[in-house]
């Protein structure tokens, strides 16, 4: 007999089901029934654990920023070398390619963030938290005589963070020349010069 899941399991599904929503109907476009469908259930079984389909909403657009600042975190943990640590996270700051479902969650919130103040600010602290993953390993390898920074590690990290969000722009858009190898070295270019330092990997 299949075992009944628990709340805390059911609750991801639908946190789960609603990022597959918002990225078939739009962030805007995205209704209860649309949820229920992607989750198998009826809209009732939806509002039992999401009484306010925006609470789900912002929940499941959470999740998908977890990747860009938590996962990155814990992954750089285990790296104690500056070099290291900043090609490690300009790779991991990119979609896997057009059809990147975390990135192209992000996209919608970032079309809708003008018009809806809570998915701005997501937004912004997202931003925010990168620069100051960047930063804290600018000054580390400054401090270490490892970088010599062309410019101050806050305006660095803000051009790094920047660049990630344009380029995964332009890989989920499926630019023809700009996949996210193409997109790790133009980075990588601009991280050099800002950093003095050839970033051998």
């Amino acid at each position: 007999m299949a075992q009944r899941k628990s709340r805390t399991d059911r609750r991801l599904d639908l946190i789960e089901a609603a990022r597959r929503a918002i990225i078939r109907h739009g962030v805007d476009g995205v209704q209860l029934s649309h949820v229920a469908e992607e989750a198998g259930l009826t809209s009732g079984a939806v509002l039992y654990h999401y009484p306010d389909l925006a609470e789900l909403l912002v929940e499941a657009q959470h999740a998908g920023m977890e990747r860009f600042y938590e996962q990155r975190l814990r992954q750089i943990a285990t790296v104690t070398d500056p070099v290291e640590k900043l090609v490690m996270t300009i790779r991991s700051g990119l979609p896997t390619g057009p059809l990147d479902p975390d990135v192209r969650l992000l996209n919608e919130l970032g079309g809708a963030a003008g018009r809806n103040r809570m998915y701005g600010v997501l937004l912004t602290s997202l931003y925010d938290r990168q620069v100051s993953m960047y930063q804290s390993i600018l000054d580390t390898g400054a401090a270490l005589g490892v970088f010599t920074l062309t410019a101050d590690a806050l305006t660095i990290s803000r051009n790094l963070v920047a660049l990630e969000d344009a380029y995964g722009y332009r890989i989920t858009a499926r630019h023809p020349v700009i996949g996210p190898a193409e997109a790790v070295e133009l980075i990588l270019s601009y991280a050099r010069s800002a950093t003095g330092n050839d970033l051998a990997h």
